[in-house]
C-alpha cells in the first residue's frame, strides 16, 4: 500500500510513501542523459531527459518506483491489485512493459501535456522483466506544475483521468476514489456549527472538531481521502525547509506504523519510506522508517551527459543530531 502526492509551496513537490513488508534494496538512482534505455519491443530510448528518483536496480536496470526528470515532470507507480491488466504485444501500438513505463515517458516528455499524448497510444504490456521480477499490478500519477494525470491500465483498456486533487493511492478504480470524496463534503478545519438540532444546545469542547469523521484507519480508500483532506487544507509555505516540513508532515498522516498492519503471510507492513523531491530543482529528499534526518540526493550534483547509472544507497539507520 502506498500514497503519493503532489505540493505547491514556494516550489512544486512531489512525493510517496513506500508501504510493504519487505525492502528490495532501494536506492536512489540517477540516469544521466545518455544512458539508454533498451526496451522489450526492440526500440531504444536515448538522448533522453536525466532521471532522478527511487529504484530496484536489476542486471543494472533502474525498476523505478518513483522519479523526477530534469524537466520537473514527476511520476510513480502504486500498487492496483486486483485491477490493473496488461496486455500482449499488439500491432498499431506502443508496446511499453509495465516496468519501462516511468524512464519511458520521463525520458521522453517535458509536461503532462506531452505525456498524455505519449499515452494515446500506449498498450501496457504484460512482459515481465524477468521471473525474479514479475509484473507489479500497479497504476500511476504523472504530474508537473500546471496539471496532473492518473494512469490505469485495467479490463476496461487504458484510461486516463485528470487529477483534481493530486492525490493517488492504492485500490479502488481512481473515479471511485475521487467519487468517495462526496462523502465528507461536511469536513472543514473550522470549528463545526450544531446542525443536529436547534431544540439541543450543542457545544464544541475541543479544537479540530470540524474534521469528526475524517477516517484513519489504513485503508487505501481511507488514506485517499485523509491525504487529500490534510493537502487541500494545509498552509503553503515561503521557503525550501517549510515546504519540506509540510510536505512530509502532509504524508505522515498516513504512515504505517511496524505491527498496525498485518499481512496474510504474517508479516507487518510499514512505510519503508517517505520521498519529497524538489521538481523545480530536481533535489530528491527522502526519510525512512528507521531514520526520521532529512536525506537530499542533488541530480545537478552529477554528469548528466554521461551514461552510466549514479546509485546512492538508503541511509536506514537513525541518524540523531545530540545537543549536549
Amino acid at each position: 500500500m502506498c500514497t503519493a502526492a503532489t505540493y505547491t509551496g514556494d516550489g512544486f513537490y512531489f512525493g510517496r510513501t513506500l508501504d510493504n513488508s519487505c525492502s528490495y534494496g532501494e536506492e536512489v538512482v540517477i540516469t544521466p542523459r545518455r544512458r539508454i534505455f533498451r526496451l522489450r519491443n526492440g526500440c531504444a530510448v536515448q538522448n533522453h531527459h536525466a532521471v532522478i528518483g527511487m529504484a530496484c536496480v536489476a542486471d543494472n536496470y533502474p525498476l523505478y518506483y518513483d522519479a523526477v526528470n530534469e524537466c520537473g515532470l514527476c511520476m510513480a507507480g502504486l500498487n492496483f491489485v486486483g485491477n490493473a491488466k496488461y496486455r500482449p504485444p499488439c500491432g498499431g501500438k506502443d508496446n511499453v512493459a509495465s516496468f519501462e513505463l516511468i524512464p519511458y515517458v520521463l525520458g521522453t516528455c517535458a509536461t503532462v501535456r506531452q505525456a498524455r499524448d505519449k499515452l494515446a497510444n500506449i498498450n501496457i504490456t504484460d512482459v515481465a522483466f524477468s521471473a525474479e521480477y514479475p509484473n507489479a499490478e500497479l497504476h500511476w500519477i504523472i504530474a508537473d506544475r500546471k496539471e496532473v494525470i492518473t494512469l490505469e491500465s485495467t479490463a476496461c483498456g487504458i484510461n486516463v483521468y485528470d487529477n483534481p486533487v493530486g492525490v493517488l493511492t492504492n485500490n479502488p478504480t481512481f473515479p471511485e476514489q475521487l467519487f468517495a470524496l462526496n462523502n465528507y463534503m461536511t469536513l472543514s478545519p473550522n470549528q463545526p456549527q450544531n446542525t443536529f438540532c436547534s431544540k439541543l444546545k450543542l457545544d464544541t469542547y475541543s479544537l479540530g472538531m470540524g474534521a469528526i469523521g475524517l477516517p484513519g484507519d489504513l485503508s487505501s480508500q481511507s488514506r485517499f481521502v485523509r491525504t487529500t483532506f490534510t493537502k487541500l487544507n494545509a498552509t503553503l509555505c515561503d521557503c525550501e525547509e517549510k515546504s519540506l516540513s509540510q510536505f512530509f508532515h502532509i504524508l505522515g498522516t498516513v504512515g504505517q506504523t511496524r505491527g498496525c498492519c498485518l499481512t496474510d503471510d504474517g508479516t507487518h507492513e510499514l512505510t519503508i519510506y517517505t520521498s519529497c523531491c524538489n521538481a523545480d530543482k530536481g533535489i530528491y529528499y527522502y526519510t525512512t522508517y528507521d531514520n526520521r534526518q532529512i536525506t537530499a540526493v542533488d541530480i545537478n550534483r552529477v554528469n548528466l551527459d554521461g551514461s552510466a547509472l549514479v546509485r546512492y544507497p538508503l541511509i536506514t539507520e537513525q541518524q540523531i543530531k545530540r545537543q549536549n
